[in-house]
């Protein structure tokens, strides 16, 4: 992610980009985590309030069981405290969903990952050098395709920030939301680089619709959410209101200093579709990555090709990319798998060990400042960063 102006978290939410985070004052000590394993990220939550984020939501499943914490306020009108059960858009965790479908259709011999993109989606990548027919499914779920991510193209960035308000119910088809990448050169050829791109994961639910004949949404609910009784995750499609229960999503619509904090809950997502249109909450996403790192949710050829990673250059060096999923090592050794996601309002984390058997997230209702990373630092080391962004400042994923 980048520094959390609206601006640039709309490059990143939807579009990636490595973020310096915040820098956040914090007592920088384990200390107590012995009695509450949890004492530093309490910590850590109450410290991005102080650091301008209105409230933060956070939820761990671990050895000591079930742990739900908040800090801050969900409404900055009524001072409504964040509750366990608040739905919030999940941004770019969106992908791992779209991931998993894809990799359980190839287990049933449907498609296969090194298909080329003109295989499913015949003439619709092409352009100022893009072409399909070079481009593997592969690529476009490791961000190694090349192809330009629409949610850098400049009317659209003005579109969902300073023109938010006017624009905010358009519809948006994924069609367009390619066609918008298509006018642009590729950032590389095919397979010669990485950079985060958000239009390689609309091309992805095309696919998926593509393969199976039914809509996107309809196979992430049949084959994801309810096996895993993921009953408050939703796909809106073009609704623009959040269901209940939920609280305000806040936004700047500039990157001046002293810009002013919008409520930006409302919005039409398709904008964001099969990249990052996903509603969820801590509690569903614990359960999500749980079974999805635990692997339970692909047969173990397809788990395989889920955790091979790529590596990310210099936007993210600190992480790999595997496909919809990234992993790092954090700064007291722990390896975790997760995903950043940012989108109007609302920047969000999802995190587990490579077992699947300590899973935390967290929501910030934010998007121009915040380290949802320090959060997972502060959770699986005990230690809250200080004034020197933590290691994990630098994740990949908002559209993000």
């Amino acid at each position: 992610m980048k520094v959390r102006t609206i601006h640039r978290a709309l490059m990143g939410a939807l579009a990636t980009a490595a973020v310096t985070a915040t820098a956040l004052t914090a007592p920088a000590s384990a200390a107590g985590r012995g009695t509450d394993p949890h004492a530093a990220t309490r910590s850590a939550m109450e410290a991005q309030v102080r650091a301008g984020v209105p409230g933060v939501l956070g939820r761990s499943v671990g050895e000591d069981g079930i742990w739900q914490g908040s800090a801050g306020v969900a409404d900055r009108t009524t001072h409504r405290p964040r509750a366990a059960e608040d739905r919030f858009r999940v941004g770019s965790i969106t992908k791992a969903f779209t991931s998993v479908v894809l990799l359980q259709q190839e287990a049933e011999g449907r498609i296969r990952l090194d298909d080329t993109v003109d295989r499913w989606l015949p003439g619709v990548v092409r352009g100022h050098g893009h072409d399909g027919r070079d481009i593997t499914v592969r690529q476009l779920l490791n961000h190694t395709s090349g192809i330009f991510n629409y949610t850098e193209d400049a009317a659209l960035r003005k579109d969902l920030t300073s023109g938010f308000y006017q624009h905010r119910f358009d519809v948006h088809t994924p069609r367009q939301l390619v066609d918008v990448a298509m006018a642009h050169a590729p950032d590389f050829r095919p397979g010669a680089g990485w950079h985060y791109s958000n239009t390689n994961y609309v091309l992805a639910g095309m696919i998926v619709e593509k393969v199976s004949g039914h809509s996107y949404a309809s196979e992430v609910t049949r084959r994801v959410l309810d096996p895993l009784h993921l009953r408050a995750t939703t796909l809106p499609g073009t609704s623009p209101w959040m269901p209940n229960p939920h609280g305000r999503a806040y936004g700047k619509l500039d990157s001046a200093p002293d810009a002013k904090i919008h409520d930006v809950t409302d919005f039409n997502p398709s904008w964001a579709y099969s990249a990052g249109e996903i509603i969820s909450t801590t509690g569903d996403l614990n359960r999500f990555y749980h079974a999805l790192i635990g692997g339970k949710l692909l047969p173990e050829r397809q788990q395989r090709e889920l955790l091979t990673t790529v590596p990310t250059g210099g936007e993210s060096p600190d992480m790999a990319y595997g496909l919809g999923v990234f992993t790092t090592t954090l700064s007291c050794g722990v390896k975790v798998w997760g995903h950043e996601g940012g989108i109007p309002g609302s920047t969000s984390v999802v995190a587990s060990t490579p077992d699947g058997r300590h899973t935390a997230a967290f929501n910030l209702n934010a998007d121009w400042t915040g380290d949802p990373m320090a959060l997972v630092q502060a959770e699986y080391c005990g230690v809250v960063p200080g004034t020197t962004p933590s290691r994990l400042s630098a994740p990949l994923a908002t559209m993000r």
